[in-house]
């Protein structure tokens, strides 16, 4: 499906991100204002900023949460609403990080929900963010949106109450999807740390957890995919429902860091044992299922729509982002 022309098909369209300070955030509104359209954020404070400095809404259109009328003129018959809000689970799991996990995600999602009913004019869609982790540690069958299985603890809890609090408001003529995001890969974000290990000599596999010896597996996507597949999801009005976003070409943890280490010029790396994770991530204030737990998960029904990948695999992904080829 062709994309439009920068500036030109979508110069009218109005779209309003919530959560646009963050890593995926700060793309996808310099994406939609490249498009043309009109960006409203939403976020702590009015005149969001992101964490560069940089203002993520150069027209004055960043609303507070608190500005509950201005979030629901801002909704009011808008093209696209994309809520992205959410503490980072990139944490220790103390009681207090757990709460705001759950408050920040249920919370905003609540008030944009609330918001979108009081409007007179409902959006033509709602995408909300949830995650891949939604599903269960699985290294024996990839988990797929027609027959994933839904998994057990703490993250998965957050995410089924996620979906279901987003579920919780649905309007006619409204379409709503959930999209369970892979790790997503960029300049930034889940890459950063992969890559310093790297350079530091410890890019090499992860090894614990119940898949054992750097086995389990790692779903992920390519940031300008995300985008993509967004903009595919607009034009896509049979497409409702949780939708797995994420490159049709997983890897396992050994593969991803040898690709990581090719990616950084680096021939060699340590592996990290599950003592090794556990203790770092005391230290870095994290938790090791984030490294440990084999997600599996692939894009199928991105796929059977139509939706063809920028960036499929692995290696010209790591390449595109760094910024260097290595034969």
């Amino acid at each position: 499906m062709p994309e439009p022309v920068p500036g030109q098909a979508r110069a009218r369209e109005r779209i309003v991100i919530a959560g646009a300070s963050g890593f995926i955030g700060r793309a996808l509104v310099a994406r939609f204002e490249a498009d043309g359209a009109r960006v409203t954020t939403i976020g702590r404070r009015a005149g969001v900023r992101a964490a560069d400095g940089s203002a993520t809404d150069p027209g004055g259109s960043g609303l507070a949460w608190s500005d509950i009328a201005g979030i629901t003129a801002a909704v009011d018959g808008a093209d696209l609403v994309l809520g992205l809000s959410g503490k980072s689970v990139n944490c220790r799991y103390t009681s207090a990080n757990r709460a705001e996990i759950y408050r920040s995600r249920l919370e905003t999602t609540t008030r944009l929900g609330q918001a979108i009913t009081a409007a007179a004019r409902p959006p033509r869609l709602w995408i909300n963010s949830s995650t891949a982790t939604i599903y269960r540690h699985a290294d024996d069958r990839a988990q797929t949106d027609e027959a994933g299985e839904v998994g057990t603890g703490f993250s998965v809890d957050v995410a089924t109450a996620w979906e279901r609090t987003f579920f919780a408001f649905p309007r006619d003529g409204m379409r709503q999807v959930a999209i369970r995001t892979a790790i997503v890969l960029g300049d930034g974000g889940a890459l950063t740390p992969l890559l310093a290990l790297a350079r530091l000599g410890l890019g090499g596999p992860q090894l614990g957890g119940r898949s054992g010896g750097g086995r389990q597996w790692v779903s992920w996507i390519h940031l300008d995919d995300v985008g993509r597949a967004i903009r595919f999801l607009q034009e896509s009005p049979g497409i409702s429902g949780p939708v797995n976003l994420s490159s049709p070409n997983p890897a396992q943890n050994r593969e991803l860091m040898r690709e990581v280490r090719r990616a950084a010029g680096v021939t060699a790396g340590l592996p990290t044992f599950a003592w090794m994770l556990r203790l770092g991530a005391l230290v870095i204030r994290t938790e090791p299922e984030l490294v440990l737990k084999s997600r599996w998960v692939l894009p199928t029904r991105l796929e059977a729509a139509g939706f063809r990948f920028a960036h499929p695999r692995l290696r010209e992904a790591l390449a595109d982002i760094v910024g260097t080829q290595r034969p």
